[in-house]
């Protein structure tokens, strides 16, 4: 289940208190209490996980470790270690506390959201020549704490949409990292899945059927992940009887929903085209032809369709690069 909208509680780790003592020793008196550790930090991490919020379903307060305490002998405690919360690229990330605001947009972006406390001083810092046996030590210092809010908007350069069971999957899984659930059976992605290539991020949206758009099968809620969606990469099965009703029946999802769906950059795919005959393909690609429409031939296992597909994302990649400079 994705969780697109959460509230939490976090707090970063309180810093170690220094110590005061004194060595014993003969002939080495003097203070020897060692400083406190400072506390964990807690940061953010962007990840391809579009569940990932899931994990404060029911968690709402988010602690980290605190610093160690001070110790004899000039030893200093360990810092704590800091604690990096994973969310979706695409998460907007609200302080209810102090009012910041910003958004994770990159696979593996990391973003402070509450520094652990400072670790207090032990007695031997405040040794001075005019004050040989301090008994002064601080405390440590608290770390922040804040009430946040996570939303996710997802995010990203390449949508993947089709009926179920098109090859969505696979194809993301080959183009990048991601290890989405692949089977030959409808539904096999229940959730989103993300994936990055080089500098843009593929979204495998779940298979939309005829009534998608009225709430059937997975329902409005993906249909809203292909809005947010700059270009849509539209599979279409060698395997299937009619291609041109499945291509349409997907367009008429995305038209009853939002019409300025249809406005987006399109590319059509013909996948799985290792299951068909060269007569099939040629008669898929003569009925989009009849229709205005170019239809691109591609398998997972033919690196060579493969290289066309890279090749188109090269180009958006570039293209990208250009509008940011």
């Amino acid at each position: 289940m994705i969780i697109d909208d959460v509230k939490i509680k976090i707090t970063a780790g309180k810093g170690g208190n220094g110590m005061a003592v004194f060595n014993k020793i003969k002939m080495a008196l003097g203070p020897t209490g060692g400083s406190g550790g400072k506390g964990g930090s807690i940061f953010l991490e962007g990840v391809s996980d579009l569940t990932a919020l899931k994990q404060f379903r029911f968690k709402k307060d988010i602690k980290a470790e605190k610093g160690e305490n001070g110790k004899p002998q000039l030893r200093d405690g360990f810092d704590a270690e800091d604690l990096f919360l994973q969310v979706p690229v695409g998460t907007v990330y609200k302080n209810l506390t102090n009012g910041r605001s910003f958004e994770i947009t990159k696979i593996g972006q990391t973003d402070l959201i509450a520094k652990g406390g400072k670790g207090g001083k032990g007695n031997y810092k405040f040794r001075s020549a005019t004050n040989t046996s301090p008994k002064e030590f601080q405390m440590g210092t608290d770390g922040e704490t804040f009430e946040i809010q996570f939303e996710l908007k997802l995010i990203a350069d390449v949508g993947f949409i089709g009926l179920p069971n098109v090859g969505k999957s696979s194809l993301l899984n080959e183009l990048t990292n991601a290890k989405s659930k692949v089977a030959n059976y409808a539904f096999t992605t229940l959730e989103p899945n993300l994936g990055a290539y080089y500098d843009l991020v593929l979204a495998d949206i779940p298979g939309l059927i005829e009534g998608a758009s009225t709430g059937k099968g997975l329902g409005i809620k993906f249909l809203k992940h292909v809005e947010r969606t700059k270009t849509l990469f539209h599979l279409v099965s060698a395997e299937s009887l009619d291609p041109i009703k499945d291509y349409n029946d997907v367009r008429n999802e995305l038209k009853e929903y939002n019409l300025q769906l249809l406005q987006k950059i399109e590319y059509i795919f013909l996948s799985k085209i290792d299951t068909a005959s060269k007569e099939r393909i040629l008669e898929i690609k003569s009925q989009f032809k009849e229709v205005g429409k170019d239809i691109i031939e591609i398998s997972i296992i033919d690196s060579e369709s493969l290289d066309s597909v890279k090749k188109i994302l090269n180009a958006i990649a570039e293209d990208k690069k250009v509008k940011t400079l």
